[in-house]
């Protein structure tokens, strides 16, 4: 943040909080004592339409496209400032305030700060809170892609009436529907931070929704069993598979968007901790649970990328020093912003959603500021949809193994819109500095399905393309978002080539390079296989075994801690059954 804006917030944010401006995301020592007294009435909060919508409903997954970026103007103004400043290239941006008096204070600080004022609304709204995640609406559309509507869980901070009722606002603003499970049998609490969903009818959560629905909760919610709750998710949220996670032994807000999220369909990010520390165990624990017993909307097993959870500025991970966390990242539309925190962590977590996301502007925010209150940037927000929805859902055609025997690469995709959809097509390339051919699809008249095929490639060729649908309507849209900046892109390989015969493993980069703290080892394997990973000096002695154990096909990434080592020139050395491969890595 610049020199002058620092100094206008120093001037002007003063006199516009108070202490209730910086209510934690989890419990004040008042709400716990509050919760726990046994003749405790819940403050009642404005409501919307207290029964289910009348129609099957779907919930929006968090990359679809959106009209605008909701927020409260609370606490951390200069993390909202950063926040807004590279949404509202996206969006509208809804700036939800308690007062006018606040609503003159963040006015000003965003166009000293250079905000594109065109896409930022002030509503003057009563709230408790910035964590607008955990109270804020939930966007859910009737019959797939028709009508947009809100869904409001009852908040579990009762002490927070304001933020509980501002479902209800924004809903009155945006003339959207709200429905609300505040009334018994179907009251239920829950939050937004321990809620992911796919668009598909798969969501996630911990365990914590059970245990504020349960018998003697202080909600006066249900109470209600597992399949009470299963009940409730997908009448008023399309939710059909609701897979809840162990609660974590640190983190004591149990939201699982400070360690996971879902990057598509059907991969998940997870936060990764060193062996043994912290959450780490529990969530791979959870991790496994899920891998063994749930299949993607897709009906194949869930893919998974992992990104270190980094240690606090004092070394320390929790319970003894902040939960920092980079999976706690925001989708607005072509935009990812991401929370970073020290640049030699930031840099790896960073290429994570570059390389999955190409085309994608990813954006880093500094929360060193707010994570100390066990919150980031997707805490602090709340996607709106868009209210035309085109929906496009595709399973990323991988990697092609037996090329010889293949013909065409088929490409499949649901395609929907209110008005149905007039065309679509494929468009692919070979070579990315090149135009891109376009391939029509033809719907197959089975459940809005759709599908082309991509000519065969010779072997080793690399094909990138993306989808492009037309509804009758003349709404048009594109998968991924960012096409064709952005694309999908698989490879070709002969599976009886010596190549894959000797079962191909390489070490693709190591970064960065030189090292001065966290470095990332990139490997590619053509299977699965066992291998060991070790670091050695100049003079071939073993320094460091970073990984042993068994490696998944594709890619993964492997992590050891330069900060701990001399500096000096090494070698990181990868050894299978069959060939054993170095290269070389500078520590500074």
């Amino acid at each position: 943040m610049n020199y002058l804006l620092g100094i206008v917030f120093c001037l002007i944010i003063s006199p516009a909080f108070s202490q209730e401006d910086m209510l934690p995301r989890g419990f004040t020592p008042e709400e716990k004592a509050l919760l726990e007294w046994e003749n405790f009435t819940q403050i009642p909060a404005a409501v919307g339409i207290e029964s289910p919508p009348p129609y099957p409903v779907r919930h929006m997954a968090e990359w679809e496209e959106l009209q605008a970026l909701a927020i409260t103007w609370r606490s951390y103004p200069e993390i909202l400032t950063q926040i807004v400043l590279a949404a509202a290239l996206e969006v509208k941006v809804l700036v939800f305030c308690d007062t006018e008096n606040i609503k003159n204070t963040a006015e000003i600080g965003l166009q000293v700060a250079g905000a594109n004022m065109d896409n930022v609304e002030f509503i003057i709204a009563p709230n408790n809170s910035v964590w607008i995640r955990d109270y804020g609406p939930n966007c859910v559309y009737a019959n797939d892609v028709e009508d947009l509507n809100f869904i409001d869980w009852v908040y579990n901070r009762p002490s927070r009436p304001k933020d509980d009722a501002l479902p209800t606002e924004a809903g009155a603003y945006l003339n959207i529907p709200v429905y609300s499970t505040t009334l018994n049998p179907e009251r239920m609490v829950n939050t937004g931070g321990n809620f992911m969903s796919d668009g598909m009818g798969t969501a996630f959560a911990s365990k914590l929704i059970l245990n504020e629905n349960a018998p003697g909760n202080p909600y006066n919610a249900g109470p209600h069993t597992e399949q009470d709750i299963d009940n409730i998710m997908e009448d008023y949220m399309g939710i059909d598979q609701f897979v809840k996670m162990e609660t974590l032994p640190y983190d004591d807000i149990h939201h699982i968007d400070m360690h996971m999220r879902l990057l598509d369909e059907e991969t998940i990010l997870v936060g990764e901790y060193p062996s043994g520390i912290a959450d780490g165990p529990q969530i791979e624990a959870n991790l496994q649970y899920v891998l063994d017993n749930f299949n993607s909307g897709f009906g194949t097993p869930y893919k998974v990328v992992r990104v270190l959870q980094p240690p606090a500025a004092n070394g320390a991970y929790p319970p003894l020093g902040d939960y920092r966390t980079y999976t706690n990242a925001v989708f607005v539309n072509k935009t990812i912003l991401v929370p970073i925190y020290a640049p030699q962590y930031d840099s790896i977590a960073l290429r994570v959603y570059q390389e999955y996301y190409p085309g994608y502007k990813v954006v880093g925010i500094n929360c060193n500021g707010m994570i100390s209150a066990k919150g980031a940037l997707h805490c602090i927000t709340k996607e709106i949809g868009s209210s035309d929805p085109l929906w496009i859902v595709h399973q990323r055609l991988q990697n092609v193994e037996n090329n010889n025997d293949l013909g065409d690469y088929q490409v499949t995709a649901q395609i929907k819109h209110k008005s149905s959809i007039a065309n679509a097509q494929v468009y692919y390339t070979i070579d990315t500095t090149q135009a891109f051919e376009p391939i029509v699809m033809q719907s197959t008249g089975v459940e809005d399905n759709w599908v082309a095929s991509i000519p065969h490639q010779v072997n080793g060729s690399q094909v990138f393309y993306y989808i492009s649908a037309t509804a009758i309507s003349s709404k048009s849209q594109v998968r991924p978002l960012t096409a064709p900046v952005g694309y999908y892109e698989f490879t070709v390989n002969d599976m009886v080539s010596e190549v894959a015969e000797t079962k191909e493993v390489k070490m693709e980069e190591i970064y960065p390079n030189p090292a001065v703290s966290t470095t990332a080892v990139s490997i590619f394997a053509g299977s699965s296989m066992d291998a060991t990973l070790e670091l050695h000096d100049v003079f071939g002695r073993n320094v460091k075994r970073i990984f042993e154990g068994r490696i998944q096909m594709g890619s993964s990434r492997y992590y050891f801690n330069a900060s701990t080592l001399s500096p000096g020139t090494y070698f990181v050395t990868l050894k299978t059954e069959t060939e054993t491969s170095s290269r070389r890595v500078v520590v500074h």
